[in-house]
């Protein structure tokens, strides 16, 4: 089973009013802590036009509870070409994971360019500067019968540290959420399904990238390779689609993955005009031996639209989980809001109908006072 509960606890970001770079909403924020252990979100800003930037913003705490932020600008905007399109633009839904082997926040996000929804990465040892490693290349794989570069890909996340590459050599893992319909490019494409896989509808991989390489050239991390489907829609609410939320977390039963599921009508492209869909949240176990087998997933959702935030906004009934943070031994996760806020959860453990917080560890970064100051040079 699947012990681990989700309770709303508010909203902790909204879009300021008559900030150009937030007109369309706030939503789907990255998290982490800089070197002096402050705790911040990377929210995205949608800007008039549906154009995307990251910001930083620090979480405000009230009694150990995340209750709102303080700006602090912009730190990745859509300024490379590959990131732009003649009609379109944006750095969206960044997911940060901090890896203390590397002493690097890692950061995928989609780069929505000339040919959609890309997957990119960016590292960085502070939050506030970001080195770009470009778009991710999958390597090519003979077995899967086609090219993964060829496909639209989102909802990609880290693992926090090494876990086995299917070689058995330790190595750094990424999810990730491939597209197979081709019409959105070429009209009439249609779709091209890799080889084993049956099910058209988008589903989570799994990549690697040898640890070994990656400690000696941070930009292996951009040219995963081993690919393989760790899982497809399986029960109602996952019915259309499913992908990754925040980086996985280790529990005593495993990786802990937060994701979400959609059900209901998406047409055709990307744009969210005419959805009548839902996105819910589940949770999965992955095993630590081969975190691309599920051992267990929930078969009903942990968290549904149910507030007047999370039901009307720019895409209405949507919870869209995307970080988990500790605060005083409680794991909060921060998760957007029918596509124009962010709210806040309360993530906890359940023990024969109890509740309570979840006994499992997150990879923190230490303070300034406790880590060499050579650790943060590197930019």
């Amino acid at each position: 089973m699947v012990l681990y509960t989700m309770t709303r606890l508010g909203l902790v970001m909204a879009p300021e009013p008559g900030d150009p770079l937030e007109a369309e909403g706030v939503l789907n924020p990255a998290s982490g802590r800089t070197p002096d252990g402050r705790l911040y979100l990377l929210p995205r800003m949608v800007a008039t036009g549906n154009v995307s930037r990251v910001g930083l913003a620090e979480v405000e705490l009230r009694d150990g509870v995340p209750v709102g932020v303080r700006r602090q600008g912009v730190v990745l905007a859509p300024d490379e070409g590959w990131e732009r399109g003649l009609n379109n633009a944006g750095i969206e839904d960044p997911r940060t994971t901090w890896v203390p082997s590397l002493g690097r926040h890692l950061m995928t996000y989609v780069a929505y360019g000339p040919l959609g929804p890309r997957l990119a990465l960016a590292v960085s040892a502070d939050l506030r500067t970001w080195q770009r490693l470009g778009p991710v290349q999958f390597a090519y794989q003979p077995g899967l019968d086609t090219d993964l570069n060829l496909f639209p890909n989102k909802d990609a996340v880290f693992f926090p540290e090494p876990v086995p590459g299917p070689d058995g050599r330790p190595s750094y893992a990424m999810l990730h959420r491939p597209m197979w319909d081709l019409g959105w490019f070429r009209p009439g494409e249609g779709v091209h399904l890799p080889a084993g896989i049956s099910d058209e509808r988008p589903g989570i991989w799994i990549s690697y990238v040898p640890a070994d390489e990656a400690e000696a050239d941070l930009g292996a991390l951009a040219r995963p390779r081993g690919h393989r489907c760790v899982a497809l829609p399986q029960f109602d609410y996952e019915s259309l689609k499913i992908g990754a939320g925040p980086p996985p977390v280790r529990v005593p039963e495993g990786w802990l993955l937060i994701h979400h599921g959609v059900t209901g009508y998406i047409p055709p492209g990307f744009d969210p005009a005419g959805q009548r869909a839902t996105y819910a949240a589940g949770a999965m176990l992955l095993d630590p031996e081969d975190p691309g087998r599920v051992l267990d997933r929930t078969p009903e959702p942990i968290f549904v639209p149910e507030t007047e935030d999370e039901r009307h906004g720019t895409v209405s009934n949507v919870v869209f989980p995307t970080a988990i943070e500790e605060v005083d031994g409680v794991r909060y996760v921060f998760y957007g809001m029918a596509d124009a806020r962010i709210g806040v959860a309360r993530l906890d453990r359940v023990t024969e109908g109890v509740s309570h917080e979840a006994p499992f560890r997150l990879a923190r970064q230490r303070s300034s006072s406790d880590r060499p100051a050579a650790d943060l040079s590197a930019g």
